[in-house]
């Protein structure tokens, strides 16, 4: 699986890109929904990068690197998730503006950046579980992206910025329910990485 290493290095890259400019984003705009978003894609690299050492280090994905990366991805996306949480509670008894044309552009090139990765991903996917895991995410998190871009929608129509803190909240709250589901029932999966799923990827087709 040695000629797998460039096009996940690329993936690798190219999300980070994702995640760096999402943050900067987000930080100028005071958006929770772009933060949450690129936390999100944060904890993608992370799995990405994983996964890419996991290839470095033998012909196919170690089994110990593959499963410290899920576990590490899911534990880490969901404390990050109760933190945004709590940040857009805060938020939403304390509203802060928020520039709404920010979120709309940076989500929509969060979005057609995952996708990128996702293409990526496409040819190693057809021989690997693990790599199939992270396609199948990465073409999930196109439309996770666009989550931000309809807050941004929604403040820049309504002038109302508390609302940035409710989808923020939303889905913040959805990572925390859905991580904490596959942590606690996905036991043989996480030992066994190779039977793994993808909660909201599975049934999208490919590109």
């Amino acid at each position: 699986m040695s000629h797998f290493r460039k096009p996940l290095a690329a993936a690798a890259v190219l999300n980070a890109a994702i995640c760096l400019t999402e943050g900067a984003a987000a930080v100028s705009a005071s958006s929770l929904s772009l933060l949450m978003d690129a936390i999100h894609n944060l904890s993608d690299e992370l799995a990405l990068v994983f996964l890419l050492a996991a290839l470095l280090v033998s012909r196919r994905p170690s089994s110990n690197l593959v499963r410290c990366a899920n576990l590490m991805n899911s534990m880490g996306l969901l404390a990050v998730s109760v933190l945004i949480a709590w940040q857009a509670i805060d938020r939403t008894l304390h509203p802060m503006p928020v520039h709404g044309a920010i979120p709309i552009v940076f989500g929509l090139g969060a979005a057609l950046g995952n996708w990128g990765v996702a293409r990526l991903l496409r040819g190693p996917s057809e021989h690997s579980a693990a790599i199939r895991l992270s396609y199948l995410h990465n073409l999930g998190d196109v439309y996770v992206s666009l989550v931000p871009a309809a807050a941004g929608l929604l403040v820049a129509l309504s002038g109302y910025a508390v609302l940035d803190a409710l989808v923020a909240l939303l889905v913040a709250a959805w990572f925390a329910v859905g991580t904490a589901r596959e942590l606690l029932g996905s036991h043989q999966e996480l030992i066994w990485p190779e039977g793994l799923t993808c909660s909201h990827a599975e049934e999208i087709a490919t590109p």
